[in-house]
């Protein structure tokens, strides 16, 4: 059977993932809701360039979400939308539906949320959802532990028009134990996607781990992955980490 999707968030990144799910066959993009009023009334696929019916686009100001979840439930929401959008799809997790988050960057008050959804159903939280970064983190662990007394930096690297911190750097900083306000250092140039390097510094050497993302279909990548992963586990919350079987001494 075919793992039925919802996504929220259809701008650059979402458009890509949504593309990235349509063309998986154990997929089926279901809906997708957007701020927008864009496209509303469309489907994903033939705004994508494929010739079947695939992905409704819904405005989120024009659903009622009462009843929405229930009358188009699926097997799990991805999320590539906005932070404040975890406020909107709480009633979902009522019919079983599963959440599976990429947000760079959660308040206080909008992760409780996302906490307390996990109560009622499996929540996968990873602000990137890449293969390649969740390895970087854990490399970085193990590397750490070889070299406790290393100096220690966090680049990240993304294109101009981002604003905030990288989530995916911050949880660097907090897995190694550092302050993520002295050790991230940010970078805003051109159209790059997404770079994080991980520096340690020794006497006599210095240690580069490196990530970059050269196609947002990573995400897309990533996401169905974790959706596919998340469909066996009960309510509860969950990392990427976990879903790749790389956290030492965590059973996945």
């Amino acid at each position: 059977m075919r793992l039925s999707v919802g996504l929220f968030g259809f701008g650059k990144t979402g458009s890509t993932v949504a593309n990235e799910i349509i063309k998986e066959k154990d997929c089926e993009l279901k809906w997708i809701v957007r701020q927008s009023s864009l496209y509303e009334g469309e489907y994903a696929s033939h705004y994508l360039g494929h010739e079947h019916k695939e992905g409704a686009i819904y405005s989120l100001s024009h659903i009622d979400q009462k009843t929405f979840f229930r009358k188009n439930k699926v097997d799990v929401i991805i999320d590539f939308s906005a932070a404040c959008a975890v406020n909107e799809y709480q009633n979902a997790v009522k019919y079983g539906t599963r959440i599976v988050s990429a947000i760079s960057n959660y308040d206080d008050t909008e992760f409780e949320h996302l906490i307390g959804l996990s109560r009622e159903s499996a929540v996968l939280y990873s602000p990137n959802i890449t293969v390649g970064v969740n390895f970087l983190i854990e490399a970085s662990k193990v590397l750490q532990k070889i070299a406790p007394h290393a100096d220690i930096e966090i680049i990240e690297e993304h294109f101009k028009e981002k604003k905030d911190t990288s989530g995916t750097a911050i949880r660097i900083a907090e897995d190694l134990g550092l302050d993520k306000e002295k050790h991230i250092n940010s970078i805003r140039v051109g159209g790059i996607v997404g770079k994080h390097e991980v520096v340690f510094g020794l006497p006599n050497q210095t240690i580069r781990i490196v990530h970059e993302s050269l196609n947002r279909a990573a995400f897309g990548q990533g996401a169905i992955y974790a959706a596919k992963w998340i469909m066996a586990k009960d309510k509860g919350m969950y990392r990427m980490e976990q879903a790749l079987s790389l956290s030492l001494g965590r059973e996945a």
